[in-house]
């Protein structure tokens, strides 16, 4: 048996997927495939890929039937970062357009703790144990 976060995204999987890979480090694209002429998405775009975002394998789809929900906190990414630098450098790249939820601070829990929702709506914790 194998368990893989699933995100479902409405037009704009390859945008997340390049910003998330290119943003968190040992971050890859594994495989894309992509809409052919005559299915249901734009042809050329994103239907279902797999990546590997920090380590751990995660499959993105871009679905082209519009959908009553989106994504919600409940479910988030938790990312324990190894210096200052790199928090903020992955807090400042993508938290830009979202909202944050806990901006950057000492929450007692953790040195410096940050969660936003992102432009697309997925939710991240940032830590620095």
């Amino acid at each position: 048996m194998k368990v893989t976060p699933f995100l479902m995204f409405e037009g704009r999987a390859e945008e997340a997927m390049t910003l998330y890979c290119g943003t968190i480090p040992e971050s890859s694209v594994l495989d894309v495939t992509r809409y052919g002429p005559g299915e249901d998405g734009p042809e050329g775009t994103v239907k279902l890929a797999r990546a590997s975002i920090g380590g751990r394998e995660v499959m993105i789809f871009n679905s082209p039937v519009h959908h009553a929900f989106t994504f919600t906190p409940s479910f988030s990414f938790f990312v324990d970062c190894s210096s200052e630098e790199e928090q903020e450098q992955i807090i400042d790249v993508l938290s830009k357009g979202g909202a944050f939820l806990m901006p950057a601070g000492n929450y007692g829990f953790s040195r410096r703790f940050a969660w936003f929702n992102d432009r697309f709506g997925v939710s991240w914790q940032i830590n620095l144990p």
